[in-house]
C-alpha cells in the first residue's frame, strides 16, 4: 500500500546486489552513536564488513482491521508490544482454535529508532520478511518486498545525531492466496521480520556477491577460483584494485585481483587465481575452514567469509566430494521452534546442529533458503546440505506457470544461490518438490531445463538436481530430467503405500523400488530424500503411528539403501516435528489406518519432536547410521 506523493528510494530485492562498507572503527561508532536502539554484532559472520544488527528495542502492533495505514502507522505513531528482532508475531499457539486463528495470518507493524553517527549513505538489509514488506524510514516509503528467506535491503541517507523513524508493515494474510502466487509453503504461516536486520555504512568503492570455486589437480593441490564485483559509487571514473587473502592455521595464500577502471556508478567483475599445493579441504569429519578477507582499498569495502576449500563432482552416478566417493546419510530440517517458528535464536541453531550430529548425519536437507547463521553452524560442523531452491509445491503440482510467477520463480532460484554460495556445505541445488512423471506441464520442464544450465555455467561446483514424487514415476524419463546432475526420490512405502502389509512384503517393496529407481535413472547421481512415518504417544508402539513402528520402518528403509551401491545417500523425513496447517490430518494414512491418532495441525515424522526431545526412532537412526562413519569412501 502506497501513500500519493510518496516516491521510492532506491531498494535492491532478491539479494540481487550485496554492498559493503566500513571498519570495525565504523562499526563501534554506530554502536556508541545509537540513542536508545541496539545495534549489535551481526548474527552472521560471513558477509559486507561493519555490519550490525538492528537488534531492537523494537515495538511490535497487531493491526486486525488493516487500518494502520490511515492511522498513521508508518510514521510510527502506535502503541505495542517490546520484541526483539527476528520475531514471528504468530507463532504463541500453532495448534487448536488458536492455531487456525494464527495461520490465517494477520498484519504486524514494527517500529524502532536508527540514530547514526555522521550523515552518510548506509545500506539497510532485510534478511527475510513474511510475506509482503513495507518499509518507510521518518514516513516515507523506501520500498516493497514478497516472499520469506529471501534478503532485500535499501540505501539510505542518515543524518548525524538524529533518532530517525523505521516502520516495517508484515502482511501475512490469506496463505490460499499465498499459494495461488507461487508461494506455497509445507508448513506453517508465520509472520513477521523472522530474520535479522543489519545497517551498514557505505564506502565509495563497494564489493558484492564474492564466489569461490575449488578444483582439485592430478597432484591433489587445490586451484582455487575467485571473483568479486566492484561497484564504483564515486561520481567520477577511478581505478580500483582489490586485495584478499586466504589464511588457515595462520598461512595461507593472497588472492591477487587485477586493478579495474571504473566510471561513475560502474559495477564490473573481478578474478583472481590461485594453487595450494597443500590445502587443508572441507569434508565431513574434518571441516576445514579458511578466513577469507577481500578489501577494496583502505577505508573501502570490505568482506570476511570462513570458506571451505572442496570439489564436488559426479562421475556418472557416483558422487565424489575431493576425490572420493560420497554417501549422504542425515535427515532433512526445517526452521522452527516452538514458540518462536522460523524467527530462530542462536540456541535454536546450535540445537538442530546437535540433534543432526547426535544420530550421525554428514548431510541434511532443506525446501527453503536456510539463514547465513545456521549455514555457518552447519560448514563448521562439516554437514552437507541438499538444498531446495525456488518455488515449493505440493506432489506434482506447479503453480509457476504464468509468465510472470515463472520469471519470479527464476529470480528466487538466483537469490538463493546468490546468499548461499560461498558455503561449503552446500553441495547440491533442488530445483523441483516432488516432480510427478515428466512434469507437470511445459513450464515446469522449461523452468527445470533453464536454471539447470544457468546454474552449471554459473555455479558448476554444485549438483543440480530435482525431486521425483515416489508414488508417481515416469515410465521412460523426459526432458525435466536431461540437464540435471541428480534425482531424489521421496519413497513413504511403509507409511502412505502399504502400511498395513506385512513386514516381509514391505521389506521387498522397498528394495524392488530403489533397485527400480536406480535403473531408471542410471547415470546420474540417485539420493532417497524423504522416507519416514508419524510417530507419537496417542498410538500404541508397534503399530502404525506409534514409536516402535517408526523406528523399525526407519532402520528397514535405511538397510535397503546402505546396501544398494547405485545409492549416493538417504535422508530421513524429518528431524523434528514441525508445524504445519492446522488442519492437517495426517494426509491418507487416516484413510489407510482407520482409529490412528494424529496430532492435527503438526507433521510429526520428526525423529525428535517438536520440543527438541529424541524419540526412540533417534536411537534407532544412530545405531543404523553408525556403520555409515563419515560416508566417504575410497
Amino acid at each position: 500500500m502506497r501513500h500519493p506523493g510518496i516516491k521510492l528510494a532506491v531498494a535492491t530485492v532478491l539479494g540481487l546486489a550485496i554492498v559493503i562498507a566500513g571498519t570495525a572503527v565504523v562499526a563501534a561508532a554506530l554502536s556508541s552513536g545509537a540513542r536508545g536502539e541496539s545495534l549489535v554484532p551481526a548474527a552472521a559472520y560471513g558477509g559486507p564488513a561493519g555490519r550490525l544488527a538492528v537488534a531492537g528495542p523494537w515495538i511490535r502492533a497487531s493491526d486486525p482491521d488493516d487500518a494502520g495505514a490511515l492511522d498513521g502507522y508508518a510514521a510510527g505513531h502506535f502503541p505495542g508490544e517490546l520484541v526483539t528482532v527476528p520475531d514471528v508475531a504468530n507463532a504463541a499457539k500453532v495448534t487448536g482454535a488458536a492455531g487456525v486463528a494464527a495461520y490465517r495470518g494477520g498484519i504486524a507493524w514494527y517500529r524502532t529508532t536508527l540514530t547514526a553517527p555522521k550523515t552518510d549513505s548506509y545500506a539497510l538489509r532485510f534478511e527475510s520478511v513474511h510475506h509482503q514488506a513495507q518499509v518507510w524510514l521518518d514516513g516515507r516509503l523506501l520500498g516493497e518486498h514478497t516472499g520469506a528467506y529471501l534478503p532485500f535491503e535499501f540505501t539510505l541517507r542518515l543524518r548525524e545525531g538524529v533518532a530517525h523513524q523505521l516502520v516495517v508493515r508484515a502482511d501475512y494474510r490469506y496463505p490460499s492466496r499465498q499459494k495461488r502466487d507461487g508461494w506455497h509453503r509445507t508448513w506453517f504461516n508465520f509472520g513477521g521480520i523472522n530474520r535479522e536486520v543489519t545497517l551498514r555504512p557505505l564506502a565509495s568503492a563497494e564489493l558484492e556477491a564474492p564466489t569461490l570455486r575449488t578444483r582439485l589437480d592430478a597432484r591433489g593441490a587445490a586451484v582455487v577460483n575467485a571473483s568479486v564485483a566492484v561497484r564504483n559509487r564515486a561520481d567520477r571514473a577511478r581505478t580500483v584494485e582489490v586485495r584478499g587473502t586466504l589464511r588457515h592455521a595462520g598461512g595461507g595464500p593472497d588472492l591477487a585481483f587485477p586493478a579495474v577502471r571504473l566510471s561513475a556508478g560502474e559495477v564490473r567483475r573481478v578474478r583472481a587465481r590461485v594453487v595450494i599445493d597443500r590445502p587443508a579441504l572441507w569434508a565431513p569429519g574434518t571441516p576445514a575452514l579458511y578466513a577469507m578477507h577481500l578489501s577494496a582499498g583502505s577505508g573501502q569495502g570490505a568482506w570476511d567469509e570462513h570458506v571451505g576449500l572442496r570439489e564436488v563432482r559426479r562421475d556418472g552416478g557416483r558422487l565424489l566430494l575431493n576425490g572420493r566417493r560420497l554417501r549422504l546419510h542425515g535427515a532433512s530440517l526445517h526452521e522452527d521452534a516452538e514458540g518462536r517458528g522460523d524467527a530462530l535464536t542462536g540456541a535454536d541453531m546450535d540445537g538442530l546442529v546437535r540433534d543432526l550430529r547426535a544420530v550421525g548425519a554428514n548431510s541434511t536437507r532443506a525446501q527453503h533458503a536456510l539463514s547465513a547463521p545456521l549455514l555457518e553452524r552447519l560448514d563448521r560442523a562439516g554437514i552437507l546440505v541438499w538444498q531446495g531452491v525456488g518455488p515449493v509445491d505440493a506432489p506434482g503440482a506447479w503453480t509457476s506457470a504464468s509468465p510472470k510467477l515463472a520469471h519470479a520463480a527464476r529470480a528466487r532460484v538466483r537469490a538463493t544461490v546468490r546468499q548461499e554460495r560461498l558455503h561449503p556445505s552446500v553441495i547440491a541445488w533442488n530445483l523441483v518438490n516432488e516432480v510427478a512423471g515428466n512434469g507437470h506441464d511445459a513450464t515446469e520442464v522449461a523452468y527445470v531445463r533453464d536454471m539447470a544450465r544457468e546454474l552449471h555455467e554459473r555455479d558448476p561446483g554444485r549438483l543440480v538436481a530435482v525431486d521425483l514424487w515416489g508414488a508417481h514415476p515416469p515410465a521412460v524419463p523426459g526432458p525435466i530430467y536431461r540437464d540435471v546432475d541428480a534425482v531424489a526420490l521421496t519413497n513413504y512405502i511403509g507409511w502412505y503405500e502399504g502400511v498395513n502389509e506385512s513386514r516381509a512384503h514391505i521389506a521387498a517393496r522397498l528394495h524392488d523400488t530403489a533397485l527400480g529407481f536406480s535403473k531408471l535413472f542410471a547415470g546420474k547421481v540417485l539420493i532417497v530424500s524423504e522416507f519416514g512415518a508419524e510417530a507419537n504417544g496417542g498410538n500404541p508402539s508397534v503399530a502404525p503411528g506409534g514409536y516402535a513402528f517408526q523406528s523399525w520402518l526407519l532402520r528397514r528403509h535405511i538397510a535397503t539403501y546402505r546396501a544398494l551401491p547405485q545409492l549416493s545417500g538417504m535422508l530421513v523425513w524429518n528431524l523434528r516435528d514441525f508445524a504445519v496447517s492446522p488442519d492437517f490430518a495426517g494426509g491418507s494414512i487416516t484413510k489407510l489406518v482407520p482409529g490412528i491418532h494424529v496430532e492435527r495441525g503438526l507433521n510429526t515424522k520428526g525423529i525428535f519432536d517438536y520440543a527438541g526431545r529424541p524419540k526412540p526412532a533417534a536411537a534407532a537412526v544412530r545405531r543404523a547410521f553408525a556403520r555409515l562413519g563419515s560416508g566417504l569412501g575410497g
